[in-house]
């Protein structure tokens, strides 16, 4: 499941993510990116991981196609997370992407939302 939360920023995505994504949690975002883009601004997103198991195919590809056709308009990515696999996440993510992505504990979650409004 993935949950929009709120962090201040016009350009900003902010989402919880637990069990499985799926599809159409991945779907949630698009409307949201598209918004910043309008505003000719690029997007930051942080990303908190608690209890949360990966992506089932559908939404794994979902999350691959959307990634490589914003590839340009991420400015940012903070990963947040419990555990050590969620680390290689975010390395995975960097050759998607032109954003500095950087990697949080759950303990660091203040730090993550200041990084990501920076």
């Amino acid at each position: 499941m993935l949950q929009i939360i709120e962090i201040s920023g016009d350009n900003i995505i902010a989402t919880r993510a637990s069990g499985d994504l799926s599809e159409m949690d991945i779907e949630k975002v698009h409307p949201i990116i598209h918004a910043i883009l309008d505003k000719g601004l690029n997007v930051r997103w942080y990303f908190e991981m608690e209890n949360f198991t990966g992506w089932d195919f559908p939404g794994l590809w979902e999350d691959l196609k959307m990634d490589t056709a914003h590839a340009k308009d991420y400015e940012k990515i903070a990963m947040v997370g419990e555990k050590k696999w969620q680390d290689w996440i975010a390395q995975f993510m960097k050759p998607f992407t032109n954003a500095e992505i950087n990697y949080f504990s759950l303990e660091d979650r203040k730090t993550a939302k200041q990084w990501i409004k920076k």
